[in-house]
């Protein structure tokens, strides 16, 4: 599995939807994607990457998109 595919995972699982559902997913866009959702989200992301995220980069992370974006800039996750 790619990290990629790993990422969508990521997403499927955790707010309970499709794989092809997570590209252009945001923030509460989903009722599943609220503050105690978002956590889990990143306890699934630093888990499945074996990273610690810094607490700006976990409020940063608004949109499917823009976590691809700062795990690849600032913890050299290629996807």
């Amino acid at each position: 599995m790619n990290n990629l595919e790993k990422y969508t995972e990521i997403f499927a699982k955790t707010f309970d939807i499709a794989a092809e559902d997570a590209k252009g997913l945001k923030y509460q866009e989903i009722q599943a994607w609220d503050s105690v959702g978002h956590m889990g989200l990143i306890a699934e992301i630093e888990d499945a990457f074996d990273i610690m995220m810094d607490t700006d980069d976990i409020i940063d992370l608004n949109s499917f998109e823009k976590g691809m974006e700062i795990l690849s800039e600032k913890y050299d996750i290629e996807f």
